[in-house]
């Protein structure tokens, strides 16, 4: 697909609107201004007017899981949204919700899972979508990275059969023309020795082979959302750094939107735009990754700061820690999540879930105690 604009009244506004996810090479003749634009591939597919729009939005979700305890509150009021483009991180404890978030946007819930709100993506709700359709949307146009590589990839067949598995059922390719793309992304993933790794089973991979392997199949299909949960697990530090820097780069090239899910502070402010702290369901700071390093607003981000480790301490130094634990699912208090470990909790905070609170533009924080905080870190 290619499109042409010629000056005239509007023009300039709609070279504007396209230039962000297109190619252009300007041509002039006989005094006249022309764009030849060649859309990047998650814009091939839909109209300019759809590709403006946000690409997700999630409203309000609410998932209530069954337990061995009774029904539990898994994700409470999440709300957030992503255009093209976009990096946003969510960065928590263990047990705050951030892979269960990522196993609702792909209709990965488990049995009996209750939903509530909206996820829109594309303009199109996937909350009440069809299992065929939604079938149809996981690997073509949303695609994801999971946290263990050994346990997501199929021990029983070789990889190059399982990334040519998501191009032959969504692009429809031959057996030959599905293994020649995956000799290409192998070598686009910068596996070493790609070729020879076709007919290699998992096991004789090393763990950063395989998460380059994970990653080719999560991008086989050019998808628009690109959904990364803790994607560096069990890797070495070297390793680790290959592979979020091979993300941010495939990322950038395709013009896609990245969701990264981690635990690291150090990832977030390396690799993405915005991030989304989470507490027990919840978000809990919501803000621009500089603007939220730069004014820790909620009392468990600044704890999470606090318990980081540090270079230059005195030798025994001990390290801070957060006191107490995430609580169960099901132990989830109506108030605050974080209410039983905070410093400054008062009885209004146990009385609701307190509703996200301004903090500077694009940054808020669900805290009722936000000035108090504020004032005594001057």
């Amino acid at each position: 697909m290619a499109c042409e604009v010629i000056d005239s009244p509007g023009a300039a506004a709609r070279t504007a609107a396209i230039s962000a996810n297109t190619r252009c090479v300007r041509r002039g003749r006989h005094g006249q201004s022309r764009y030849r634009c060649r859309p990047s591939r998650a814009v091939a597919r839909r109209g300019l007017a759809r590709h403006l729009s946000h690409l997700l939005q999630v409203t309000d979700l609410h998932v209530t899981l069954r337990t061995a305890r009774g029904a539990a509150a898994a994700l409470r009021e999440l709300s957030f949204s992503l255009q093209r483009g976009d990096t946003v991180g969510l960065i928590g404890e263990s047990g705050c919700g951030k892979s269960l978030t990522a196993l609702a946007l792909m209709g990965l819930l488990p049995e009996g899972a209750r939903v509530s709100g909206s996820i829109r993506f594309g303009g199109q709700e996937l909350t009440t979508l069809a299992e065929d359709a939604m079938c149809a949307l996981r690997g073509a146009r949303i695609g994801m990275i999971f946290q263990e590589p050994m346990t997501a990839l199929n021990p029983l067949h070789p990889i190059g059969r399982q990334i040519a598995e998501s191009l032959r059922l969504h692009q429809g390719l031959d057996a030959k023309a599905a293994r020649a793309e995956a000799l290409r992304l192998l070598e686009r993933v910068q596996l070493p020795q790609a070729a020879s790794r076709l007919d290699a089973y998992p096991h004789q991979m090393s763990g950063g082979q395989r998460q380059r392997v994970v990653i080719a199949i999560a991008l086989a299909c050019g998808p628009d959302l690109l959904i990364a949960d803790e994607p560096t697990t069990a890797l070495d530090v070297t390793i680790q750094r290959e592979v979020l820097e091979l993300i941010a780069e495939l990322v950038a090239e395709d013009g896609m939107a990245l969701l990264l899910i981690s635990h690291d502070l150090g990832v977030m402010a390396e690799t993405v735009q915005r991030m989304l702290v989470m507490y027990g369901g919840t978000v809990v700071e919501d803000g621009p990754t500089a603007e939220v390093f730069e004014h820790l607003a909620h009392p468990y981000t600044r704890a999470l700061f606090a318990a980081r480790p540090r270079l230059g301490l005195a030798r025994g130094t001990r390290l801070a820690t957060i006191p107490g634990r995430v609580p169960e699912l099901a132990d989830l208090p109506p108030g605050c999540p974080f209410a039983e470990r905070c410093a400054w909790v008062v009885d209004a905070c146990r009385a609701a879930l307190p509703a996200p609170q301004p903090v500077a533009p694009g940054h808020s924080a669900r805290c009722i105690r936000l000035r108090e905080i504020a004032a005594a870190a001057r």
